[in-house]
């Protein structure tokens, strides 16, 4: 509203083409005072808790904030104006210091510094800072976007804490930047998370409103144009001719045809009594913050949560394929060239090898990525719009089972608004089982979600904990086991691996079922796994184990991420090819005899075979496969569960057995025992020019490691279809 009125005397510089009248002759120009009317944007910022999540340090924290236009060092910084701390902060005397800080040298506000002790520690700051930030001098709309910088800094223990509140100097930990475009500015509120990066894993609840405020008004000089314009019949802004002109789908008036329309008193009288109606919302609404803060922040992160597959559809590609029924055999047509599955009655046609495919499609998708524009309302992360052609592009493919086809279009996302339940029964020699048993009839009672994270080859149990993070952020009540159990062990046989990763799920699970019960009647159990690597195949050799068998009923979802579901059969990697030759005859390392089928000389007493013949997928409710086709260390094919241009091609014995174990993996993730099951694959392309050319990206352990290192992908696959992880 505000901004309108600067149209109206000549605070516009993007006017249309002028318009002379036939007979209009030029008038000499002159100096006439115009008053300009200087309007400010307030963004205001309420931090509510501060959540440490994975903090590697204990130690003082503080966090500081700043405002800035973006693309503009010379531009006015914005101001902390009016700071109201809500409530008290949440922690005991020792472990908070001081108050809150504003540093005039840099126009930062500063949080009071407090103490993090251990893992998902909460903090509750509850503090509102409002920045006024001065609209440059003859701009109209906002055409500049505001940067919203979040530092954390940090102390170790040793330091006091009034130390820490008093020394400036110290360098920030990490650094989170938020982006509010041009047109957010006009009025936005909205949740805004805080992670800052991989190593100061914390969640900040943020939320941010912007609006628009007049400060004073000044007058300055200007020229009078020495052109004659059409007059307007009204202050509609109606011209002679009936044209208007619309900004943003808004009507916006024309500041040189309504100066014969209104006086500056006039203009000021409407400026004056629209600023104060507005200053007096803002107000209202700054009250009724502090009054229902949470009910305000609940419903903005809910809104969130609803709008990140439409805000982050951008580096994604969906796509629906049907699954055959099987397998039978393979055949290559020399006049087309192309590779016919036959699997029931359908066919499956390949014309190129689909990692070279894949990755042509998203590099493909990447490019026009760099030339999109991005014209958003919402709050921008930094950390992914920063550069938005760096970011990996996800291509997701649900896969729809042929006998549960439907004619609906929505299958997708019928299957993830359903709700699937356990059906509960007596599990022997637990007790916590059969109070769950009692209390499942009961239609009150709590949940037991389990998150089970198995590392790879010579891997660290802290590996997944990226995935973990994003998992917990999604659904903070899961209890999670990151497996140590085969740490510095993962050379051996994958039967002993299997064991002991089964043993150890077994008494975590007892465990947490009889902390649960304890606490209250258990409604129902849904254990989960997410592995990496040959830690998949570990998972699946230890849900193969009678053992388990009690507790596969529980089974939830499944997140395989690069895991080599069918060996190294038809490897087309030969540098890693060699690699694996070397570990065989130099080491003997066992898994890697069991993983190229050579620790049996008949490939159907091997142990993948053996594996593929075992029920380890068919009680999941949900199972997402990751690839990459830039992922070299195991083969697309392997990790995506499909065949391959050279297994369609071997008529040979090898060829046969291979098609035996797919199918075999594949009518497990068909079959009906669980109703409305979702099967994912998802292809991740990282974007590895960063790494430059070296043997890391030659021999494809970059993008294998990658699934490790960066959480963007995950992010994207697990905030757009948070039901799977729920």
């Amino acid at each position: 509203m505000l901004r309108r009125l600067g149209w109206l005397i000549g605070l516009n510089n993007r006017s249309v083409q002028a318009k002379k009248l036939p007979d209009a002759k030029p008038h000499p120009a002159e100096v006439q005072p115009v008053v300009m009317l200087d309007s400010v944007q307030e963004i205001a910022i309420y931090i509510h808790r501060f959540h440490n999540l994975d903090l590697f340090q204990q130690g003082w924290y503080q966090l500081k904030l700043t405002v800035r236009w973006d693309n503009d060092e010379y531009a006015p910084v914005g101001t902390p104006a009016r700071v109201v701390q809500y409530e008290a902060p949440s922690l005991v005397s020792d472990e908070v210091f001081g108050v809150w800080r504003i540093d005039d040298t840099d126009n930062s506000f500063a949080t009071q510094p407090f103490r993090i002790k251990y893992a998902r520690q909460d903090v509750y700051l509850s503090i509102m800072v409002a920045f006024d930030l001065p609209i440059p001098e003859n701009e109209g709309l906002p055409s500049s976007a505001v940067i919203l910088k979040f530092e954390l800094l940090y102390a170790p223990v040793l330091v006091n804490g009034s130390d820490f509140q008093a020394s400036p100097d110290y360098c920030p930990a990490a650094i989170h930047e938020f982006r509010i475009p041009p047109k957010a500015l006009l009025g936005l509120h909205s949740y805004c998370p805080v992670y800052f990066d991989a190593f100061h894993a914390v969640l900040v609840d943020v939320s941010v409103h912007t609006t628009l405020l007049k400060t004073v008004s000044r007058k300055v000089h200007t020229k009078v144009p020495s052109i004659a314009y059409s007059t307007t019949n009204d202050v509609s802004g109606e011209s002679i001719d009936g044209s208007t002109q619309r900004v943003n789908g808004r009507l916006e008036f024309l500041s040189d045809r309504l100066h014969h329309n209104l006086s500056k008193d006039d203009v000021l009288k409407i400026f004056n009594l629209s600023g104060d109606q507005v200053f007096y919302l803002w107000n209202t609404f700054l009250n009724f913050h502090r009054d229902s803060k949470t009910r305000i922040l609940d419903f903005l992160r809910d809104e969130w949560a609803k709008d990140r597959r439409a805000e982050w559809s951008i580096w994604m590609v969906y796509s629906k394929v049907d699954m055959p029924h099987r397998y039978i055999n393979g055949s290559f047509d020399e006049s087309s060239h192309q590779i016919v599955h036959k699997r029931g009655s359908s066919l499956w046609k390949l014309t190129d090898d689909p990692a070279q495919m894949a990755a042509m499609r998203a590099e493909l998708h990447r490019r026009s990525i760099a030339q999109m524009r991005m014209n958003s309302r919402s709050i921008q992360d930094m950390q992914i719009f920063g550069d938005p052609s760096g970011i990996p592009i996800v291509i997701i493919k649900h896969v729809m089972n042929a006998p549960q086809r439907t004619s609906s279009d929505n299958l997708y996302m019928r299957n993830l608004d359903i709700r699937d339940s356990i059906t509960t029964s007596t599990v022997p020699s637990s007790e916590a089982v059969k109070k769950l048993s009692s209390a499942s009839a009961a239609q009150s009672g709590r949940d037991l979600k389990i998150v089970i994270f198995v590392h790879g080859f010579q891997g660290h149990h802290l590996d997944l904990r990226l995935v973990r993070n994003q998992w917990l952020l999604i659904d903070p009540k899961i209890e999670f086991l990151m497996s140590e159990v085969n740490e510095e062990k993962t050379s051996g046989d994958f039967r002993e691996m299997g064991l002991r990763l089964a043993h150890e799920v077994i008494s975590f699970v007892k465990k947490k079922m009889d902390k649960a019960s304890r606490s209250g009647h258990l409604r129902d159990i849904k254990l989960s796994f997410v592995g990496h690597s040959i830690g998949n195949v570990i998972i699946r050799t230890a849900l193969a184990e009678s053992a388990m068998e009690p507790y596969l009923r529980f089974l939830h979802t499944f997140v395989s991420l690069s895991g080599p579901h069918l060996g190294y059969l038809y490897s087309s990697n030969s540098l890693f090819n060699s690699g694996l030759w070397l570990l065989k005859k130099l080491k003997g390392t066992q898994c890697i005899h069991q993983l190229t089928f050579a620790d049996d000389p008949d490939i159907r007493n091997t142990f993948f075979y053996k594996l593929c013949e075992q029920r380890s997928l068919e009680n999941f409710k949900h199972i997402i496969l990751l690839s990459s086709p830039q992922d070299g260390y195991v083969p697309y094919h392997s990790a995506r569960i499909e065949s391959c241009r050279a297994a369609s091609m071997d008529n040979s014995k090898k060829g046969k057995a291979f098609l035996e174990m797919l199918n075999n993996c594949l009518d497990q993730i068909s079959a009906p025992t669980a109703e409305n099951r979702v099967f994912v694959r998802c292809d991740i392309n990282f974007d590895t020019s960063s790494h430059g050319r070296n043997l890391n990206t030659l021999i494809g352990r970059a993008a294998h490691i990658e699934f490790l290192e960066s959480d963007i992908f995950a992010r994207f696959i697990m905030w757009s279809f948070p039901d799977l992880f729920q």
